[in-house]
């Protein structure tokens, strides 16, 4: 027994010794606290390379094992938003021995944020972005109604691929996401966009009510999650107030 496990470290060292060289023909483009972010090309298509790396704290076995759940966790969301239609970057290739996702790069998209700065710099009206954000309210209410969880929804995580052409939404980066039915769960995955939306574009309340709005006549289950966010913005505001 304890062999078979040290020839299963022995491959799974071999195979990381083997991305990490691959990877080297690729850009990193981000670190974060999870994962390295690559960008190049694999099988001839522009790619993005999601390497999420061992956490020296946590014991080898464990962290091996976290980290495996993780990776499919995040495959299993964007598949099932995939399967329901809601635009996600394709999923080439899964390496669980070393922990990567081979990703369609979005080349030319731009993130909401980006598009959203760009409205506000430009001083237009509030209601431009209004089309865009009755966009962000449906693919939410579907993504909900499919029971995936975002746990990191915010406008750098949203792209729009094609600017010019009615607001193709894509929904990235589900390194958080997991799957659950419970409206507080979904409640929360808006409370954290409203606060995000709301530090990074100010004087966007009436912006974001659009995307409330937009969710609530899309989605079936929508009455107990606006509830349930209603909840969770009165406990943060009882937080700020006892301080």
């Amino acid at each position: 027994m304890a062999t078979d496990t040290l020839q299963q470290d022995d491959l799974g060292t071999l195979a990381n010794l083997r991305v990490k060289d691959f990877l080297q023909h690729f850009q990193m483009i981000k670190q974060g606290a999870e994962s390295k972010i690559y960008r190049g090309h694999f099988l001839g298509k522009p790619t993005v390379v999601k390497e999420r790396f061992p956490k020296s704290y946590r014991h080898s076995a464990l962290d091996k094992k976290l980290t495996h759940r993780r990776t499919a966790q995040e495959v299993r969301s964007i598949l099932r938003c995939r399967k329901a239609g809601i635009a996600t970057p394709v999923v080439y290739f899964v390496d669980y021995n070393a922990s990567c996702i081979y990703l369609e790069d979005l080349v030319g998209a731009i993130t909401v944020r980006d598009y959203v700065a760009s409205v506000q710099k430009s001083k237009q009206d509030t209601e431009q972005l209004f089309p865009l954000a009755e966009k962000i309210g449906l693919i939410l209410a579907r993504m909900h109604d499919e029971d995936v969880v975002h746990g990191d929804l915010t406008t750098s995580n949203m792209m729009i691929s094609q600017p010019e052409k009615l607001f193709r939404l894509v929904l990235i980066d589900f390194g958080l996401s997991f799957i659950s039915a419970l409206p507080e769960d979904k409640g929360v995955d808006l409370y954290v966009l409203e606060k995000a939306f709301l530090s990074s574009h100010p004087n966007t309340e009436s912006v974001f009510q659009v995307i409330l709005t937009s969710y609530s006549n899309a989605s079936k289950k929508s009455a107990p999650v606006i509830k349930k966010l209603d909840e969770v913005k009165q406990r943060g505001r009882k937080r700020s107030m006892v301080g």
